[in-house]
């Protein structure tokens, strides 16, 4: 329900007067307080004597914002400001959102992880450790809040591209879940971050004196396992199986196990290997209406630098749009558009030490053209079977400019976490045989992005169709041969497009399953806010500024694929209980201070 709507007087929804009420952040004003209000609640004294409306207030944030020295100090202050004045911190963020997106979320989130024990203030969200385990469901008693929707949840052993930060990583929920209720529109008394503390493997953390976590070791195998399903049985107890748990930076090794095991006990998605997926595809459905692009994605093929959830949840939710569309006969046929390169080099079929996950994408290779391409894995003579027995399979290592330079793939697609791995060599060979190569850098923070968007139009002549994980500022080239310079506007894949509205959504229909078909439905409602000015001016994704738009769009989408499968618990006010547009528009957060 939208808070603008009419409500009760402030002196009647709560109890609290003077110095208390000015405490809550839920409930405080600051200077906004109108005489009546400050005579009532026992305010008056307590603030100077003029009264300043939200506008007023809003310009006194921005402008301290902007006298900030780093973007550290910008965060540190911001989120001081959600800890007094909550309506007020998402009125600024909403209306600010393009300024204020990379101080609060990529690429500034990862630093403040990185020195969360040194800032820490205010506790906010929970957080629960390997020691409560047999009690979580006490500890889910101490939230204040009876009603939660919306979970963020970590482990905190994959934070961004930072790797384990343990307990440290409980920026990385909360910032989310800023997110969601700013960008999706989620009432932010419905959310809760939630930090599974259960050690670290960072020694550096272990030895910082202050270290919030636990100071272990990582648990693993079956007491971690339990742990985690200790906490969603719990959840689901508390709170039903339609509250929604977004599984946020957990390792490779836990991440798709966990999603399959419990996506079905509780309703839940892990954002980086669908989320991630639901962005990227979206970005390149918009790559695909650009100009000497080829249209449909059977006419691509797509290299994946990285090969950990985020990559193998993008080529999955590829194959589900070729499939769903009748790009491809079947999966096999959808899985030779896109291969993978990982650390040990380029996945193909006979390569040792290739995980159940890769193997699906590992595909044929002649002998000879590893031959041509690689170098051998063991020194020159390391031969091993092939999957079928028939033949043995040269063991080659093939690094990425050889794999580019064997596969001539259209899409590059990094997230590897490995900076300026796309080279001058690699993207002026793409530009060599590709008219318009689609580059998508999208590891995350700032520092660990494959290149620039810089970069990526000057390797390429200014030919790139270029997103990006994180933020990168406008850049104006002038092509070889040119008369005029060229503006491109970088777009940014950020997974802001995609997982705010989707959990929107999930709340609008009170969702009992997060169901793969919805992932498609946001991507294709992402894709469609792209306007033809946008891709003129190189952005494959609508700008941030329409960021509530594109939310309450994606909501429509996943709210009326649950009412279609069946999982929908609410309905909306479009024909057969179908939802509207309207209806995510009604529904949105505003934060406004009311009467």
């Amino acid at each position: 329900m939208s808070s603008a709507k009419q409500r009760a007087p402030i002196w009647e929804q709560t109890r609290l007067r003077g110095v208390e009420l000015l405490r809550n952040p839920r409930l405080n004003r600051g200077m906004a307080f109108t005489e009546e209000e400050r005579e009532r609640l026992g305010l008056r004294g307590l603030l100077p004597a003029r009264v300043l409306d939200m506008e007023a207030q809003k310009m006194r944030i921005m402008e301290n914002l902007r006298r900030c020295a780093t973007d550290l100090d910008r965060y540190v202050q911001l989120i001081s400001l959600l800890q007094r004045n909550e309506a007020l911190f998402f009125r600024v963020l909403i209306d600010n959102v393009t300024e204020l997106m990379p101080y609060v979320y990529t690429p500034t989130v990862g630093e403040a992880c990185q020195r969360f024990g040194h800032i820490f203030k205010t506790p906010r969200g929970l957080f629960i450790s390997y020691a409560d385990r047999g009690r979580v469901r006490q500890l889910l008693d101490n939230w204040p809040e009876a009603d939660v929707s919306v979970i963020v949840a970590t482990d905190g052993e994959r934070i961004l591209g930072l790797g384990d930060l343990g307990a440290s990583g409980m920026g990385i929920p909360i910032g989310k879940l800023l997110l969601y209720v700013a960008c999706g529109g989620i009432m932010p008394e419905k959310t809760l971050p939630v930090m599974l503390d259960v050690g670290t493997e960072n020694f550096e953390m272990l030895d910082d004196p202050l270290y919030p976590g636990l100071l272990q070791r990582r648990v693993r195998g079956e007491e971690y396992d339990a742990f985690v399903e200790e906490f969603v049985l719990a959840v689901k107890d508390k709170w039903g199986e339609k509250c929604l748990i977004q599984w946020e930076d957990f390792a490779n090794a836990n991440a798709f196990r966990l999603l399959q095991r419990f996506r079905h006990v509780q309703c839940s998605f892990n954002d980086d290997i669908q989320g991630t997926a639901a962005v990227a595809l979206a970005g390149l459905l918009g790559a695909l209406r650009m100009p000497r692009v080829p249209s449909q994605l059977r006419q691509h093929r797509f290299l994946f630098y990285g090969a950990g959830s985020a990559g193998l949840g993008i080529a999955d939710l590829i194959v589900a749009y070729m499939l769903k569309h009748g790009e491809a006969a079947d999966e096999a046929e959808a899985r030779e558009r896109c291969w993978f390169v990982d650390s040990k080099g380029l996945i193909y079929r006979g390569r040792a030490l290739v995980t159940d996950e890769k193997a699906r994408y590992a595909h044929a290779v002649p002998a000879e053209r590893l031959l041509e391409h690689g170098t051998a894995a063991d020194g020159g003579h390391g031969n091993v079977a092939a999957a079928d027995g028939a033949r043995t399979t040269p063991q080659r290592r093939i690094e990425l400019e050889d794999a580019v330079r064997m596969l001539r793939p259209t899409g590059l697609i990094g997230v590897s976490t490995i900076p300026k791995a796309f080279t001058h060599s690699i993207l002026s060979y793409m530009a060599s045989y590709q008219e318009r190569p689609i580059v998508f850098a999208l590891s995350n923070p700032t520092s660990k992005s494959e290149c620039t968007a810089r970069e990526a139009y000057e390797f390429t002549d200014a030919r790139a169709v270029f997103a990006s994980g994180s933020p990168f500022d406008p850049v104006v080239i002038r092509a070889e041969g040119g008369a005029e310079e060229q503006r491109f506007l970088p777009g940014q894949a950020n997974n802001s497009y995609c997982f705010p509205g989707c959990g929107f959504g999930v709340v609008m229909a009170g969702a009992t399953c997060f169901t793969d078909a919805m992932f498609l439905d946001a991507a294709n409602a992402v894709a469609g806010m792209v306007q033809a000015e946008d891709l003129e001016s190189g952005r494959v994704f609508p700008p941030l500024e329409k960021i509530r738009e594109v939310s309450a769009r994606i909501a429509v989408a996943v709210a009326n694929e649950a009412h279609r499968a069946g999982y929908a618990t609410k309905s909306g006010s479009g024909p057969k209980g179908t939802f509207t547009f309207e209806d995510a528009c009604q529904w949105q957060y505003d934060p406004v201070y009311g009467i």
